[in-house]
């Protein structure tokens, strides 16, 4: 198992863009690798690149609207376009050649856009886990209980939101009622005791980035017949949730087979010493 050095050297830096200030980080040096997630931010990906960084280089970056990306107008909705656009100008930003990019839950969606709009910015897609609703064959239903989530956050009621999410995403919640969710939320906790960071995040995900992600229609002949390998990932113990229903739905569309990763939706940061062997076989084409 490859091992971080006792320090990796990480490198911040922001790239302005038409609209926003877009936070990144650099560490070691090799074939640019990019992890990306939505809502997740580089802070999350940071143990899975550091365990990369002995071979490669990797960025990491804070979606716009999340943590210490920022965009001018806090109110616009983040969709999957403008993620790619961003994720397409740090690539050019930093001249490393074309790269692969790893992207998980609405981060997947974000890799996927870039294959489309961007394909000779990246070489290799591993969408990890991307929460689709119209690859599924009942998107309008799955819009419905999605716009229910959005709509029960709006109300205030924070708690209810995150219940809806968990049973429409068949994620079952834990002994003690958290819902270990992407934002970090959960159902039970007290807004008291939450980081001011964490909760402007959580609302920008429900309000401004959940609709956005989840209504994306990938266009599946470019995805199929372009130059850009795409590799369709989901999470061994993610079995009959929701993201691997689409994942599953989408591989079929592409014509390939989902491949395997340890761990569920979020294994990359819950075990990242664990899913890095994996993923570097994929990095490899095995």
């Amino acid at each position: 198992m490859n091992h971080p050095p006792a320090e990796t050297t990480v490198t911040t830096g922001s790239l302005r863009v038409a609209d926003a200030t877009l936070h990144y980080e650099i560490r070691g040096e090799g074939p640019l690798v990019a992890l990306v997630g939505a809502p997740m931010d580089a802070a999350s990906f940071a143990p899975l690149a550091d365990l990369l960084a002995t071979d490669h280089t990797v960025l990491t970056t804070d979606p716009r609207g999340i943590n210490r990306s920022v965009q001018d107008d806090p109110e616009r909705d983040s969709t999957p376009q403008l993620r790619a656009d961003d994720l397409a100008l740090l690539l050019e930003h930093l001249d490393r050649g074309p790269a692969t990019v790893f992207g998980s839950s609405g981060g997947a969606v974000t890799a996927l856009a870039l294959a489309v709009a961007h394909p000779e910015r990246v070489h290799t897609v591993i969408a990890h886990e991307p929460p689709l609703n119209h690859v599924l064959d009942d998107p309008a239903a799955r819009d419905a209980a999605v716009e229910d989530i959005i709509a029960t956050y709006a109300s205030g009621d924070v708690g209810g939101a995150w219940v809806r999410f968990l049973v429409n995403a068949n994620i079952p919640l834990s002994p003690d009622g958290e819902s270990g969710g992407e934002s970090g939320g959960g159902p039970e906790e007290e807004p008291a005791e939450r980081d001011p960071q964490q909760v402007a995040d959580e609302r920008f995900w429900f309000l401004h980035e959940m609709r956005e992600t989840t209504r994306w229609r990938p266009d599946v002949t470019a995805l199929r017949d372009g130059p850009v390998r795409v590799v369709v990932g989901v999470g061994r113990d993610s079995a009959g949730q929701f993201c691997d229903l689409t994942s599953a739905a989408l591989a079929t569309a592409l014509g390939t087979e989902p491949t395997v990763f340890p761990g569920g939706h979020i294994a990359f940061a819950d075990d990242p010493e664990g899913f890095a062997p994996r993923l570097r076989e994929v990095l490899n084409g095995s």
